[in-house]
């Protein structure tokens, strides 16, 4: 049967179509307008966004329920440029996502006109694969090829950059041929050899899990292994999807300020990497480590990126001989409902006294996230996504694309107030999508996170001026009027009190919810200025005594 020609975009969407990628993110301009006429004439689910960084944190956050890629469309390389800090941290969260980038038609580029750049260049930083299609008959073969890097193991961000007339030029045909290999396990060498690290060694050993193993099967076959051998499980610091909650395995993550995780770790004779990478700072400091494996800790991978992450796993569970063995899993416990005034703790305890069946949260709580995990451990099932690039305003976009994937989900955002300007046109797009998306905004009138940081580079004193660029309460943001101008119901609460009615109230009437949340910060006068103190006294002090501490900070 001869495959029928047609317009390069009617090409580029039926290759999509063919290959299961059914939803596209867009902020489409004058070049990608034959795309957008395109889309009416096809299976394509596609969602605008006011801003490129919404569309590719939105595509990220699909691909990361849906395990599968999600197609963006941005115009030319500045809506390239505007998606970058999502996209890097869809990279770090080895998602895959298809970037379709418009581009002057190929005669016009000559003339150098106003949005003329060098797109490659700009799409290189984040992607994996990247082309410029020259020709309109080359869409569908080159899309192809774009999926099937997405679609690799690992998973991998692919950019195809479309000339205008290529689009618009006649001869496309779609493309069909998306196999893959299948990927291989860890060898046998490198599975014994950890094995016997594990049953014969004699030390203290920690597996660090990451990305593919951290949902359920994986979680399953790391409690077997740890129940039989001892060892202790932790998780990277920010995973790209954790399932969690009552009847799965409870992995303690990792510590994001590097003396709190060099306590979780200094004890370890071995740490063994199941897809994860050696636990390093975010950043340098004076004076202090930025490589974090303990001296003396022998380090171990299981598996190389492109192998298959499970099945290297479950070989592991064979080994050691935990095949029969029980895992642990968590009892189901809620924390009490709080009461009085308001706090990030208490907001923490809301949630995981309400959270419902099968939620998705997405978390760039930034400081005041951090009891969220001890509060929420006996809650019902549920997904955990969270900053994998540290780039913020990712958690808004995220929450959009998790709840288009999830289809009926409940999705809870947990933002910080900083963070949440970077992409609050998020909000439009949950209301016009009409999805069920509740955001909380940790309103301190501050970067929190950045008063710690101030203090622990040991940069001289702060003066106002220096302050200044880190103070976000002058003039204060109106949350619930920003929500309401784009028509989502929202409301602001200062006692726990009216939080905990607000959160049930929008769980129980799904839809686009926000509430307010005006919170203390979490570190501010003299707790903030004894931080930097009491870290640096962490590997001074007996090491029972330094866990305790961070269990009391950081649990």
């Amino acid at each position: 049967m001869r495959k029928k020609n047609c317009t390069g975009a009617k090409a580029l969407i039926d290759t999509l179509t063919n290959a299961g990628i059914d939803t596209c993110f867009t902020n489409p301009g004058t070049s990608e307008m034959h795309f957008v006429a395109a889309l009416d004439d096809s299976n394509m689910r596609a969602v605008l966004t006011l801003f490129e960084g919404v569309a590719t944190g939105a595509a990220d956050g699909y691909a990361r329920i849906a395990e599968r890629p999600a197609a963006t469309m941005l115009h030319l390389g500045c809506g390239l440029g505007n998606g970058l800090a999502n996209l890097h941290n869809a990279r770090k969260a080895i998602v895959p996502i298809v970037n379709i980038v418009g581009d002057h038609a190929t005669y016009h580029t000559q003339y150098d006109s106003q949005l003329q750049s060098d797109i490659e260049t700009v799409a290189r930083n984040v992607s994996k694969w990247v082309r410029t299609t020259q020709e309109t008959y080359r869409i569908g073969s080159d899309a192809a090829e774009a999926i099937k890097v997405a679609q690799g193991t690992p998973s991998q961000i692919s950019t195809l950059i479309l000339p205008a007339d290529v689009s618009w030029g006649e001869g496309g045909t779609a493309g069909t041929d998306f196999s893959q290999p299948i990927p291989e396990i860890a060898s046998e060498a490198v599975v014994d050899n950890i094995a016997d690290v594990l049953k014969k060694s004699g030390k203290k050993t920690a597996l660090l899990l990451g990305r593919r193993v951290l949902l359920e099967d994986g979680l399953m076959a790391a409690s077997k292994i740890a129940e039989k051998t001892g060892a202790k499980l932790l998780a990277e610091v920010f995973p790209t999807r954790l399932q969690r909650g009552a009847g799965l395995p409870n992995v303690e993550r990792l510590a994001y300020l590097a003396e709190m995780a060099s306590v979780q770790l200094n004890e370890f004779d071995h740490l063994i990497l199941i897809d994860a990478k050696a636990p390093v700072s975010f950043f340098a400091y004076p004076r202090k480590k930025s490589y974090l494996v303990p001296d003396g800790c022998k380090l171990h991978s299981l598996i190389e990126p492109n192998q298959d992450a499970l099945k290297s796993m479950e070989a592991l569970v064979e080994a050691v001989g935990a095949k029969h063995s029980t895992p642990k899993l968590q009892k189901a416990k809620r924390p009490n409902l709080p009461s009085g005034k308001l706090n990030a703790e208490k907001i923490a305890q809301s949630v995981g006294a309400l959270l419902p069946e099968n939620a998705i949260i997405s978390d760039e709580a930034q400081t005041s996230g951090l009891k969220l995990p001890s509060c929420t451990r006996g809650s019902p099932k549920h997904d955990l996504l969270t900053l994998t690039g540290g780039a913020i305003g990712q958690g808004l976009p995220v929450a959009i694309g998790a709840a288009v994937a999830g289809k009926n989900r409940p999705v809870l955002a947990l933002i910080g107030d900083g963070s949440s300007m970077y992409t609050i046109q998020s909000l439009w797009t949950i209301v016009a999508e009409q999805l069920d998306v509740t955001t909380v905004i940790f309103n301190n009138g501050s970067y929190a996170v950045l008063n710690i940081e101030l203090e622990r580079v040991g940069a001289k004193k702060a003066g106002p001026k220096a302050r200044a660029q880190l103070d976000i309460s002058k003039p204060e943001i109106d949350f619930v009027s920003i929500a309401k101008g784009m028509g989502m119901p929202a409301e602001r609460a200062r006692t726990a009190e009216e939080f905990n009615a607000a959160l049930d109230n929008a769980f129980q009437n799904p839809g686009p919810h926000l509430i307010d949340a005006i919170v203390p910060s979490e570190y501010e006068g003299f707790k903030l200025k004894a931080l930097p103190y009491l870290l640096s006294s962490l590997d001074k002090i007996p090491n029972p005594i330094a866990k305790a501490i961070k269990k009391k900070m950081a649990p």
